[in-house]
């Protein structure tokens, strides 16, 4: 395969950007740009390409020139869509969420797997530099254990139409957290608490709290409401400290060699914990700029010619999901405490 030919679904928010990337992905091949819309894709490829716009599915599903899709389309369409795409043979790039429930997910990987097909969840965020160096810090052992979590995304707007707060923004914390997790430490349980207080229909800020296997406690706060743009990540670790300013490009990234220390002191069965607070360096690493949905196409690409798995696969999209829905039954029992029954597979 000299170069996979693609198809975009989805000309609205995200499917120009989709196109853009895979132009300059060299292992692809666009295709077609599919919407309900055709002149909204017309405008988005412009007057000078040799992509075909069509408003058409069935029409891209039964190319046999077109091995892949990638599909930005609504949460609630995702199922239909991804599932015709698998059964007509073709290897699928889709949106977060992979879909509105766990169990739709659920049999959307089960027939991948069965058809052989790479199914690949568009976690942006896993493919930027800075969550890549965060992941290389954690697995290095040079943060040492993970003690905390603390993720803060709030801006105003963007309302959406089909989904809450929690599922449009927190799977791109939920989908962090479990990219850069070190192997064996992952959510055993979950609460939530949302609000609605603009009467929007749909909870428009929300708190979700995440109990590690580690010990460890994880909180994202999710917000439309918020006059200021903020995106903070703070993974505080028993040697180091990490702060991600997503908003920052001149500091995005930080590491603190400042923290608690509890050793002990005493004798026979009288012993005191004793604290100190260290205080030492602040590294700012330097991270290259460069933009994350290219790396997203070329990991896209790369899993489907070598036949793997990619970094963010369905089973990725699926715990991400198991998460959604434990914050959304939560929700609706008043904030208490869901036990997942051990890690999501």
């Amino acid at each position: 395969m000299t170069s996979i030919g693609l198809a975009v679904i989805g000309a609205g928010y995200w499917g120009p950007n989709l196109v853009r990337n895979a132009m300059a992905t060299p292992e692809l091949r666009l295709e077609w740009l599919c919407d309900l819309d055709e002149d909204r894709a017309k405008a988005v490829l412009g007057r000078y390409t040799t992509v075909r716009p069509t408003t058409s599915v069935e029409q891209v599903l039964a190319d046999p020139a077109v091995d892949a899709v990638a599909i930005a389309t609504p949460a609630r369409t995702h199922f239909d869509l991804v599932q015709a795409a698998l059964n007509a043979g073709k290897h699928v790039l889709v949106e977060k969420p992979l879909t509105p429930t766990y169990a739709e997910g659920a049999k959307l990987v089960a027939l991948a797997e069965e058809k052989d097909r790479v199914l690949m969840l568009d976690h942006t965020f896993c493919y930027t530099p800075v969550v890549r160096r965060i992941r290389d810090l954690i697995a290095s052992g040079e943060l040492g254990d993970v003690q905390f979590v603390d993720s803060v995304r709030i801006n105003l707007g963007l309302i959406q139409p089909d989904v809450d707060v929690l599922w449009d923004l927190a799977p791109h914390d939920l989908s962090i957290l479990d990219f850069v997790l070190p192997e064996g430490v992952s959510p055993l349980a979950v609460a939530a608490h949302s609000s609605d207080p603009i009467g929007a229909g749909r909870p428009c800020l929300a708190y979700l709290t995440l109990w590690l296997s580690s010990g460890a406690i994880a909180h994202v706060h999710v917000n439309w409401l918020s006059p200021t743009k903020i995106r903070t990540t703070v993974i505080g670790g028993s040697r180091r400290t990490i702060v991600w300013d997503d908003v920052n490009p001149a500091q995005r990234l930080a590491v603190y060699d400042r923290g608690v220390d509890l050793s002990t002191a005493g004798a026979d069965e009288r012993r005191a914990a004793l604290i100190s607070y260290r205080t030492g360096d602040v590294v700012v690493p330097a991270l290259p700029e460069r933009e994350a949905l290219r790396g997203v196409m070329s990991e896209f690409a790369a899993s489907i010619k070598e036949r793997r798995a990619p970094l963010t696969d369905g089973r990725s999209g699926l715990r991400v999901l198991a998460l959604l829905e434990a914050a959304g039954q939560s929700i609706q029992n008043d904030g208490q405490r869901i036990d997942l029954g051990g890690p999501i597979r």
